[in-house]
């Protein structure tokens, strides 16, 4: 799985991987400060890290002393920063893509075929994450109710009451995993379930970021040309518009960029275009080196 992921991702995984191993170490080394009813003392250690990280937080295990108090805060923050992180990621992966399809809607007159194929062949995998994504978690609960039932010895009401209060990181602790065998299930199953559920909003975030861009497109392919948009579009006042011109100007009528963004890029070509030639050659990039500012 890991392979198959982003560099970025990787990061938040390998930080994951720290955090709960290094979370585990500090719990136990406190797990007499800890109060609560408790089975075995690494699984207690991995169990509290894991309730604390997602904030469950069910109560059924709780730090009573100042040492384990303040550590349990810095964990908690500490695990909200690595989510933080996650959906930070998520959202410029997100941009990212919106990019892309802004860049391909404004060439999409070149080959409208295949450009509308991939719109659809993009929009249909998403779609299909989303259904995947909601049928694993709709499974994920399933099987938290099941073993509450038959390992917790919980209502069937109680169970599932327990999975939803869980899997939203609601945790009302009334209800909990409070078994050796039940926290050792909970510790992967809280983890997997809290993930998949911020996953399926993602996807869903996705999937209503796909749409935007299609009608984004549409009005880039479908709008014409005035002569006030000509005007207003030709940046070195020849008469004409090129194509990098034509971009930079719907850019900046979707809001991707702005006339300062423009006027800060605009400095730095010219402090690159040594000879003022208009264009960057290597030549100007190896004067521009040795140029003093």
């Amino acid at each position: 799985m890991l392979t198959n992921l982003q560099p970025s991702f990787k990061l938040v995984a390998f930080a994951l991987a720290v955090y709960l191993g290094s979370g585990m170490v500090c719990f136990y080394a406190v797990r007499d400060q800890i109060q609560g009813h408790k089975t075995n003392d690494i699984l207690d250690a991995l169990y509290f890290c894991i309730v604390t990280m997602t904030t469950v937080g069910y109560g059924d295990l709780v730090p009573n002393s100042i040492g384990s108090k303040l550590l349990a805060c810095a964990f908690v923050f500490i695990g909200m920063a690595i989510v933080a992180i996650f959906i930070s990621k998520s959202a410029d992966y997100l941009v990212d893509k919106q990019e892309a399809l802004l860049v391909r809607a404004l060439h999409i007159h070149k080959n409208s075929g295949k450009a509308h194929l991939i719109r659809e062949t993009e929009m249909s995998k998403v779609k299909h994450k989303l259904l995947m994504t909601a049928m694993f978690i709709s499974v994920l609960m399933l099987t938290g109710t099941v073993f509450l039932v038959k390992v917790e010895k919980l209502s069937l009401v109680d169970a599932f009451y327990c999975v939803c209060s869980t899997i939203t990181t609601l945790g009302y602790g009334d209800k909990s995993f409070s078994t050796e065998s039940g926290r050792i299930f909970a510790i992967f199953w809280i983890l997997i379930s809290s993930v998949s559920l911020a996953q399926f909003f993602f996807y869903l975030a996705e999937l209503k970021a796909e749409q935007k861009q299609q009608l984004l497109a549409r009005y880039v392919l479908t709008r014409r040309m005035t002569f006030v948009d000509l005007e207003a579009a030709d940046l070195d006042h020849d008469g004409s518009v090129s194509g990098a011109e034509f971009i930079v100007y719907k850019l900046k009528e979707l809001g991707k960029i702005s006339e300062e963004d423009i006027a800060l890029v605009m400095e730095e070509f010219d402090d690159l275009d040594v000879d003022h030639s208009g264009k960057i050659s290597a030549s100007d990039i190896i004067n521009a080196q040795f140029t003093i500012p």
